[in-house]
């Protein structure tokens, strides 16, 4: 195929036919209307559209008309396409709290269940909450890996392997889209640490690129079939992706057939004629991008072919025809057939105990091991932890927003126990440097004023949080908004000197209980207007107050400048909140008394904003603060005491020996503390395995270099990242991949290989139902010649999810795929399958493994 050439939706169509599916993976719309005939209905729809465009109105189509959307073209029934972030939950076209959205655990914490079901599942609630919000397509999931437990990032990818990460993207795009709803799946490719993201080179030789880098894009195009795909800020082997051809057209076009949209990652797009030559298809944001009016300069100059700018039109019409936005051709999924009624807050929670993984649990005394707690037995426990009363429960960046409510875990856990059980909270140590955005006590609401002190617009507020990113609400615009308010009232729950925090790069006035307390031109550090925009300078003042009296709070914002840039409004500021605390001694003396009044202690440790986030990567994987000191002075006077770490990548636990109990509740959305109880308490059993090992300490991990020199980082480790490389190392991790504990014990019975799949049984040998994690692992035949490439001890090859009743015995038929005997060959450009005779183990964790046969690749 020529790029003149038009790309014909249903040669790729037929390839999927709906009856080659398994039935758990076909939907209505399928045996309604059959791929092919949909497909060619497509096709029509997009060439009869694309007949009646001049030149100047399918360069718009290429085009952000501005933060969030494209534009639409009545003349030809075009609506104009929405999209939205983000993985966890739909913002939609406004980045405020004014419409809340439904918080969904981060993406480590659906990658720990191992389970993509229901990664499909939480696709379903997904488009429903896009359909509610008018949202077209979702800018998700995210599938670069963890290379490294420094990236930033990391909490909103999925895994450390590329096989784990496919099953479950596929699962989420599967899910989203038989709900109606466009995904693009991101960041393609390397994306893999946020520092410099915007202009680092990656250097990634041919083969860790296709065996690890793409694989997990390339099974989710091959057997999702997503809708779009987001390019990379970041350059791979000298080009930046938005303009790789290589990598866009020749292999995601060409070998993976793949026939959805192309979009940059927001402003990554920075040259017309070679991002359109390398595959782009749509430059975000609007409406001043290299695409649009530079681009019909460029055909007219005979720098591009209008044919080639027809390429890129097609298959964003074949978008808005697959997503119900053009007119006179059914949508890929019919409205009536999309899944409905799906009770967010159940899934949440759901999500979240499937994903807590239980890393240590021992006996207390010589008796029962720590979890899970009986609430018959115990009289007190003492909850503590910063984080017990403010859960973070979402990670930093495009990956924020706006759940209409939190249950925390102190909350959690107070609610699930009965009333004869004290329950006693300390904070014993603040892990963060800015105080958090008010909300416990506080009902606020925003206020959006014009110069004259109209009220234009007036919206609920989740938190202290004023934030709006692509759009302002109804009524309000840059030329006629001048201030906006953040009003309401706040009921102490304190006596004493409580501190409030204001942030913004403006004019701010803080007002508490009828006094002014700070009132200042606050004025941004640097120039980068997105960090002014998110993270401003905060300044901190204090107020006594008194314990249940109610007082009004107004903080007014005069902005130095709206917007980033022209077409994309913008704003932000802050109001910040704490109680009163004890110095840091003696709050942890306080905490510390508590736990040794009490029956159980448990623990929430976290990191914070400041600490784990997009835009920055991680300087080392210490908990912030005193918090590491707080779990070993609690730990030395209970010897009940569990710790919850509250993270959503890798932390180092110097104190997880002193402890009975370690759970890892990730970012665990917004139903975080009704799960945890759920689990702390037996209702449910933790159901997660580590989708990514956990060090001992960063300086033992294989990979910690992710700050380029030069303006270039070379992945120099090759195929040896996470647990490949771990197997090579003489220092165990503290926790190896595949690793998880419930409340239950799994025996092996048998293994049965045939050469494309593995049947393994394996009994509940427990008193109570279980879950458990079934992993499959290759081991290279020992005959391998010697000039062949070096493979990793062993890899995953597939898993499955079994669940039993005590006493009983289940079976797992789990397909070993092609791809799991072949390697990446450069010479030949291309894959070759690896002769021999292979170990095949059933494994509980990679550092696990039950039991072996063999399998022979001929």
């Amino acid at each position: 195929m020529t790029d003149a050439q038009p790309h014909d939706p249903a040669r790729d169509d037929a390839r999927h036919p709906a009856r080659d599916r398994p039935e758990s993976d076909r939907t209505p719309e399928n045996d309604q209307i059959p791929d092919n005939d949909r497909a060619a209905a497509h096709t029509a729809a997009v060439e009869r559209a694309l007949a009646a465009l001049d030149l100047d109105t399918k360069v718009r189509l290429l085009s952000g008309q501005d933060m969030w959307t494209l534009p639409a073209v009545p003349g030809i029934g075009l609506r104009s396409l929405v999209m939205s972030d983000g993985p966890i939950g739909v913002r939609g076209r406004q980045w405020s709290a004014e419409d809340p959205s439904i918080a969904l655990p981060g993406p480590t914490a659906l990658a720990a269940t191992w389970d993509p079901g229901l990664a499909r599942r939480a696709g379903h609630l997904l488009a429903q909450e896009a359909r509610r919000k008018g949202v077209h397509v979702l800018l998700a999931p995210t599938v670069n890996l963890h290379r490294s437990p420094l990236g930033g990032r990391h909490f909103e990818c999925y895994s450390e392997d590329p096989l784990l990460t496919g099953a479950i993207g596929a699962g989420y795009v599967r899910g989203v889209q038989e709900g109606g709803v466009g995904t693009t799946v991101k960041h393609f490719v390397g994306n893999d640490a946020e520092t410099d993201r915007l202009t680092v080179d990656n250097r990634i030789a041919p083969r860790p690129l296709r065996e690890l880098y793409l694989a997990p894009f390339e099974r989710i195009v091959e057997e999702a079939r997503p809708w779009g795909i987001m390019t990379a800020y970041n350059q791979v082997n000298g080009s930046t992706m938005t303009e790789h051809r290589s990598l866009v057209h020749d292999v995601l076009r060409g070998e993976w057939g793949f026939d959805g949209v192309n979009v940059s990652d927001w402003t990554a797009a920075r040259d017309t004629v070679r991002a359109l030559r390398g595959g782009l298809d749509v430059a975000m944001p609007g409406p001043r991008t290299v695409f649009g009016a530079p681009l019909a300069e460029a055909v007219r100059a005979g720098q591009v072919a209008e044919a080639e700018v027809d390429d890129a039109v097609r298959r964003v019409l074949l978008l808005a025809a697959r997503t119900g936005c053009l007119d006179g051709v059914p949508a890929a999924v019919d409205p009536a057939d999309v899944p409905r009624g799906i009770d967010g807050r159940a899934l949440a929670r759901e999500v979240a105990r499937r994903g807590f993984v239980l890393l240590r649990n021992e006996s207390v005394g010589g008796a029962r091991r720590a979890l899970p707690i009986d609430p018959a037995a115990v009289r007190s426990i003492a909850v503590i932890g910063a984080g017990a009363r403010e859960a973070r429960v979402l990670g930093g960046g495009s990956a924020t927003v706006y759940p209409e409510s939190v249950v925390s875990p102190l909350e959690g856990l107070r609610t699930a126990l009965p009333d004869h059980v004290e329950v006693v909270y300390a904070a014993g140590a603040e892990p963060r440097t800015r105080l958090p955005h008010a909300r416990e006590g506080f009902t606020l609401r925003a206020r959006y004023l014009a110069a004259d002190g109209r009220l234009l617009a007036e919206t609920p507020q989740f938190d202290g949080q004023v934030r709006a990113t692509g759009g302002f609400p109804a009524g309000v615009t840059r030329q006629n908004l001048a201030a906006v308010e953040l009003t309401g009232s706040f009921t102490p729950r304190l006596t004493g000197g409580h501190t409030f925090a204001v942030a913004g790069s403006g004019e701010l006035r803080l007002t508490v209980g009828g006094s002014v307390r700070f009132d200042d031109h606050c004025a941004p550090e640097g120039n980068d207007p997105f960090e002014m925009l998110m993270h401003p300078v905060e300044r901190r003042v204090t107020a006594e107050l008194t314990a249940g009296e109610h007082i009004e709070v107004a903080l007014r914002f005069v902005p130095l400048r709206l917007g980033l840039g022209e077409g994309i409004d913008a704003l932000y500021f802050s109001l910040g909140h704490s109680e009163p605390q004890l110095d840091p001694d003696a709050e942890i003396e306080e905490a510390v008394r508590a736990a040794a009044a009490a029956d159980v202690a448990v623990v929430v440790v976290a990191t914070t904003e400041e600490v784990e986030s997009e835009g920055f990567d991680r300087g080392d994987l210490r908990l912030p603060g005193r918090q590491d000191e707080l779990v070993t002075r609690v730990a030395a006077v209970n010897p009940h005491t569990v710790v919850v770490v509250n993270s959503g990548s890798p932390v180092e636990l110097p104190w997880r020996a002193e402890v009975p109990a370690v759970l890892l509740s990730w970012f665990p959305g917004q139903e975080a503390g009704a799960a945890l109880a759920d689990v702390l308490l037996g209702a449910h059993e933790p159901g997660g395995r580590l989708p990514t090992t956990w060090p001992a300490r960063l300086d033992d991990a294989p990979v910690t270099t992710v700050t380029p020199s030069r303006g270039r980082l070379d992945y120099s480790e090759g195929v040896f990242i996470g647990y490949r490389a771990w197997q090579r190392s003489a220092v165990a991790p503290a926790y190896p991949f595949g690793h998880g504990l419930g409340y239950t014990d799994w025996e092996y019975e048998s293994l049965d290989t045939t050469p494309d799949s593995v049947r393994v049984r394996v009994r509940n040998a427990g008193d109570r139902p279980g879950r458990e994690v079934v992993q499959i692992y290759l081991a290279s035949p020992a005959d391998t010649a010697p000039d062949a490439p070096e493979r990793p001890a062993r890899w995953l090859a597939g898993f499955a999810v079994v669940e039993a009743a005590p006493g009983e015995s289940v079976e797992a038929e789990i397909p070993l795929p092609d791809r799991a005997f072949a390697v990446w060959e450069e010479k030949d450009r291309g894959w070759r399958r690896v002769e021999g005779v292979y170990t095949v183990e059933a494994a509980h964790s990679v550092a696990d493994r039950r039991l072996t046969g063999e399998v022979t690749a001929g």
